[in-house]
């Protein structure tokens, strides 16, 4: 396909810690309850939850931008903007294997123990967030511009 007839959309992702993306994209494929969720240029307006996982951005030169994010929200407005608000976001290459390993030994071993409903529900989201920054780690490390 013709770069002159790929459409594009104004996409930002802002976390905590600051900017990871401000730019025109083609895609971002998003982790959501249900599985991924791909937005394109022209995407009917939405307001979404995002869980933790890996977020996928193809820029608007064809070249893909991987991060991964913790628990957050994406807005798609009918101008042809997408905002994702997450807590946290990071590129593959900046996760410190160790200390992800170290989250998820700290997690399972608070899993095992005897919890509040509120406590039990934190150490499985601080499992789901380890899991995921050693899944990025190992696989996309190297790929992420």
């Amino acid at each position: 396909m013709s770069k002159a007839l790929v459409k594009t959309f104004h996409l930002q992702v802002i976390s905590v810690n600051g900017v990871f993306f401000d730019d025109e994209a083609e895609e971002i494929i998003l982790p959501c309850d249900d599985g991924e969720l791909a937005i394109l240029a022209g995407h009917e307006e939405a307001i979404l939850a995002i869980y933790e996982g890996i977020i996928k951005i193809k820029d608007s030169k064809g070249k893909w931008k991987i991060g991964v994010v913790s628990i957050g929200s994406v807005q798609v407005t009918v101008d042809n903007r997408c905002i994702v608000l997450v807590n946290t976001v990071e590129k593959p290459e900046d996760i410190d294997r160790r200390r992800a390993q170290e989250a998820y030994e700290f997690a399972m071993e608070h899993l095992q123990q005897k919890q509040s409903i509120k406590e039990f529900k934190k150490s499985q989201a601080g499992l789901a967030r380890a899991l995921t920054r050693l899944k990025a780690a190992s696989k996309y490390q190297g790929l992420s511009n």
